[in-house]
């Protein structure tokens, strides 16, 4: 089995104003990652060469922007690069890029008067390490030289660096007897070694680089960039090669005890990459042996390759796990993490990933609660979430289902299951406690619907929404299932009378007869919001539902007719006044949309496990599903926008356009699930004997 790419030549790449939308991303296990555009051209603050985590998965630096590359022939200097200013991209010459491929790591080809140049970027998986390879053919034996010029930014990825207040100081090196360089920030450090050739100190900076996408996101968008000088290779036979290797670290000693890891020669360099791409197939290869009736086609070998972007390594006392929601810029947030857990972990076999991420969050468990996010900045916990500590309890569950591990549930997890309910119903922060009705109130923006605008939420979704009464209800069903495996008599009869009289007060209050479906969240004072969105689409979708076989088709029913889209679920449907169908422009525009019309693909794993659930899982409506509701996002989604990856967003608005994160953990994560389990009907091995049905 071969790993799948994604080729762009010179017909692609000659449109700048479309190539210059496509990224690429490549990640390292740690949190850290390599990404720029196909053109080279950093875009983003969030772009950069090594964005190294240098506290695994947290704090993460922009340190090496880029490699800007030049080409001396015959005395003549031609330029491989280009930076992007307000005024225009400088050098200012044509740009002698062929080709960009990402097979799976990311390849740039250039072709300059007669000599090629062929550049492959890739991260050591487990370090904060980039390696960038370069092979060059001059056939002719032109009188030559590759200059390669870093540009380094050393600073926290959510912020840009100045000159005048982001001081740099460069130290020139041999190590290992290579030339190489070491540049300190104020809070990290980047050593710099070339496997050949030599390095000459010529500082300057590049200053107010300009980042088109963040200009257009309303963010900071001018930076400076530090070159300390360039490494320069002789071009003197018909094939030579050299290896950049750059390491990062909090500071200069941290990143030479990295650098001491590997003894590098060019040949090094070269195997390492060998091992990267059998890392990949080998992770590919296992589950198609798992999976032997799924199509092999590229687009199912890209979704399975991206889920292996988001699950990271958490070294904070101990080796845990942890999901990063969306790259570039999203840290590892509760809720999108155990909705992804399924996709990402479970369907793709990394049962002890899942284990050890269930630990990492558990240490977290505060009054019932499950982190909504861990800062990047500080590693603190968030806890202004309702609905994380629901979507624990039912990643838990289907953990079960894949497994049967019982065992670790019961001495690992199962003290804090019961601390979410007990404290739910007692009364925690945020304002969220059980209801008379048995269902569960909560504060404002405490579901995934949060953002605000001008201090006011976006989405006001306050007191009980559909789908936290829809989670609250399938986390007690499955406590029960979990305290009558345990012989926990008294415990499984708590949880189902709780289960019983949510589900009475749910079916009385929720069920909007005029609209034929559920109101999306009943106001103070139990008055239902009309509104249609997709939230209602778990209620039928979950393990554990209240509803009948004929009102889970009518919510079903009203979803598809009026929030589906070939690349997810509306998020209000476009007759609706605040409809927003363009997701644009600075935060505050963005916020507006972001949950009022804006399309998620994430809500298409629930909604097609809810059409084929429905449907009585007949083979007709599996192909029916996924043709119309799976396949334009598998195929026209991971050639685009984030190329080998999902989306965080489209637009609500024809053409839906995508927008938000290049690479999204949960958009990956659901619609993948969904095809395996419900399309392909490969059920996990122990679902019917852990829920009985």
């Amino acid at each position: 089995m071969g790993l799948p790419s994604i080729a762009l030549g010179k017909a692609h790449i000659s449109d700048f104003e479309e190539a210059i939308k496509r990224e690429w991303i490549t990640t390292n296990g740690l949190g850290g990652y390599a990404s720029s555009t196909v053109l080279g051209i950093n875009t983003r603050k969030y772009h950069g060469l090594l964005v190294a985590a240098l506290k695994p998965p947290r704090n993460r630096h922009v340190c090496l922007a880029k490699l800007d590359d030049e080409l001396v022939i015959e005395g003549r200097t031609c330029p491989l690069y280009a930076n992007e200013f307000e005024d225009g991209l400088r050098p200012e010459s044509s740009y002698p890029l062929e080709s960009f491929s990402l097979s799976p790591l990311p390849q740039f080809v250039f072709l300059a008067g007669g000599v090629e140049i062929r550049k492959i970027l890739f991260m050591l998986h487990g370090a904060n390490v980039l390696i960038a390879l370069y092979e060059i053919l001059n056939r002719n034996r032109l009188e030559a030289q590759l200059r390669i010029y870093p540009a380094i930014s050393c600073r926290h990825f959510h912020s840009v660096a100045n000159k005048t207040t982001d001081k740099k100081r460069s130290l020139q090196e041999s190590i290992y007897g290579m030339a190489s360089v070491s540049v300190e920030g104020q809070n990290s450090a980047v050593t710099l070694i070339a496997t050949e050739g030599t390095y000459t100190p010529c500082e300057m900076w590049l200053e107010k680089v300009y980042f088109r996408e963040e200009f257009s996101r309303g963010e900071s968008f001018l930076e400076d960039w530090y070159r300390p000088g360039f490494f320069e290779l002789k071009l003197d036979e018909d094939n030579s090669k050299l290896a950049i290797f750059t390491a990062a670290g909090r500071i200069r000693e941290e990143t030479l005890k990295i650098v001491n890891c590997y003894l590098f020669s060019t040949e090094t360099a070269w195997s390492l990459y060998e091992l990267e791409l059998k890392r990949r197939k080998n992770f590919l290869e296992k589950f198609h042996e798992e999976h032997s009736a799924l199509d092999t086609g590229d687009w199912l070998d890209w979704l399975v390759l991206s889920t292996d972007l988001f699950v990271v390594k958490v070294l904070d006392n101990g080796e845990f796990r942890s999901v990063i929601a969306g790259y570039p810029w999203f840290e590892d947030w509760g809720r999108d993490t155990f909705i992804s857990l399924p996709g990402l972990m479970l369907v793709t076999g990394r049962f002890d990933d899942a284990r050890r991420t269930f630990l990492n969050f558990s240490k977290y468990s505060l009054n019932g609660l499950i982190p909504n996010l861990i800062s990047d900045h500080y590693g603190k916990p968030m806890y202004n979430s309702v609905d994380a500590p629901l979507w624990y309890v039912n990643a838990v569950l289907q953990y079960l289902k894949y497994t049967g591990d019982f065992d670790f549930v019961k001495h690992h997890l199962w003290r804090d299951l019961k601390l979410i309910i007990d404290s739910f119903q007692d009364g925690t922060a945020f304002n969220i406690k059980v209801d008379d009705d048995g269902l569960l109130a909560h504060g404002s923006q405490l579901t995934w619907m949060d953002a605000v605008v001008d201090g006011k939420p976006a989405t006001p979704r306050a007191w009980k929404a559909v789908e936290v009464q829809a989670l609250w209800y399938n986390a007690l069903r499955s406590l029960e299932t979990l305290a009558r495996h345990f012989n926990e008599v008294k415990e499984a009869e708590k949880f189902a009378g709780i289960a019983e009289k949510a589900k009475e007060s749910f079916l009385e209050k929720f069920w909007n007869n005029e609209a034929g479906c559920l109101y999306d969240v009943l106001e103070e004072g139990d008055w239902g919001d009309p509104s249609i969105r997709p939230n209602q689409i778990l209620a039928v979708s979950l393990d554990f539902t209240m509803l009948d076989w004929e009102k889970s088709w009518r919510v079903v029913e009203a979803v598809y007719r009026k929030l589906w889209t070939p690349y997810g679920l509306r998020t209000l449907t476009s007759d609706d006044p605040r409809y927003v169908g363009v997701y644009r422009g600075d935060r505050r525009s963005r916020d507006a949309a972001y949950h009022n019309g804006t399309v998620w693909p994430w809500l298409l794993g629930p909604f097609t496990t809810a059409f084929i659930k429905v449907s009585g899982y007949s083979a007709p409506m599996r192909n029916y599903a996924f043709s119309n509701f799976l396949m334009p996002l598998f195929t026209g989604q991971v050639y685009n926008a984030g190329l080998g990856a999902i989306s965080e967003i489209f637009d609500g608005d024809p053409p839906h356009n995508p927008g938000g994160c290049i690479a999204q953990a949960w958009s990956t994560a659901e619609p993948l699930r969904a095809y395996v389990e419900d399309v392909l009907l490969i059920r996990p091995k122990f679902e019917r004997a852990v829920l009985g049905f």
